[in-house]
């Protein structure tokens, strides 16, 4: 009996040191791993990726707009609650910066999630708290083999004349869209008196699956845009020319994407975008490069309307940033 108690202290006291040991028997049932889409309250896309390092659990979180960003914290409160801490710094005078913590507390039910956000508000002086809502994004799957993909009949988004088959998706806010000279021209402009002026953004009427974007664009030096492909993935319009490789240059697929080469052209200059998504992947050829080569899309862009990465969508165009003009702007949808 002795040498039975023994044993069994034994095997209580090496047990949790076992499994303190091994992550992957800590976190061997934890569903929340993968890939998440959420709607937040009140306007706005979440996406989340949970996955296991070697000995602990680590995320990235796009929330809203901006770029997919690592997260502080995630951690297991339960088998079906995940805590997410994300920080930002905010620099309220010159001597010095303030760090700013949100916490987003999610409960799971099978594949779909609903939780909060919660954190205090950019001055300090209340709690903002939003709630989401959303389900396990599926994976991307492989790359579709492009050269068998069978083409329906071209659509001239832009007739060169005025806006029709487009429309503001925020009709509260300004349009700083025109016309001229066959050119869509954005040109967002901001009272001198201090007052600001908030601008939207433009969409087609029409919805796409998959298809070819061809379109021309010019970007004047400092300026920025951007093209959403079925209002989810932004392939970024930005002046960019002669600076190193990255996933927010023109071409890329903003914070996911980095071109494979620079194809920019120098800012003031008419340049060409050549997109193709199809199957949840996308290509760019810029400029007669191609930078991106049927790459697959992990989830939405900061920006984007849906949360839905297999429903259709509408080519959409960033207005609230700066001074932009298009032309040619041609759709191929995929049968």
């Amino acid at each position: 009996m002795k040498n039975l108690n023994s044993l069994i202290a034994i095997f209580l006291f090496t047990t949790p040191l076992l499994f303190a040991g091994n992550p992957k028997l800590l976190h061997i049932d934890n569903g929340f791993l993968g890939m998440w889409t959420f709607d937040i309250d009140g306007g706005g896309i979440g996406w989340l990726n949970v996955h296991q390092e070697k000995d602990y659990l680590d995320a990235e979180l796009l929330w809203i707009g901006g770029s997919v960003t690592p997260v502080s914290h995630v951690y297991l409160a339960d088998e079906n609650t995940l805590v997410v801490t994300r920080t930002n710094e905010v620099k309220r005078n010159d001597d010095r910066k303030h760090t700013i913590t949100s916490t987003l507390r999610i409960t799971r039910n099978g594949d779909e999630i609903t939780g909060t956000m919660s954190g205090p508000s950019r001055e300090g002086t209340r709690e903002n708290v939003s709630t989401i809502k959303g389900k396990r994004l599926a994976p991307v799957g492989a790359a579709p083999d492009l050269s068998q993909v069978k083409y329906g009949k071209k659509i001239k988004l832009f007739n060169g004349k005025d806006l029709s088959g487009w429309r503001p998706i925020d009709p509260k806010k300004a349009n700083g869209f025109k016309v001229e000279n066959g050119q869509l021209i954005n040109n967002p402009v901001q009272p001198k008196d201090g007052h600001h002026i908030s601008y939207g953004n433009i969409r087609t009427e029409q919805e796409f699956k998959d298809f070819n974007l061809k379109l021309e664009v010019n970007v004047p030096k400092g300026n920025n845009s951007g093209v959403y492909l079925r209002g989810l993935y932004e392939i970024q319009v930005v002046d960019s020319y002669g600076q190193p490789l990255d996933s927010h240059n023109m071409g890329a697929l903003y914070s996911r994407i980095t071109p494979s080469e620079a194809a920019e052209k120098p800012a003031g200059e008419w340049q060409t975008l050549d997109i193709t998504l199809v199957d949840r992947h996308v290509t760019v050829i810029f400029n007669g490069k191609k930078i991106i080569d049927n790459q697959p899309v992990d989830g939405p862009t900061g920006g984007a309307i849906s949360s839905d990465v297999f429903a259709p969508g509408p080519i959409y165009l960033q207005g609230d940033h700066g001074n932009v003009a298009y032309r040619n702007i041609v759709l191929t949808p995929v049968l």
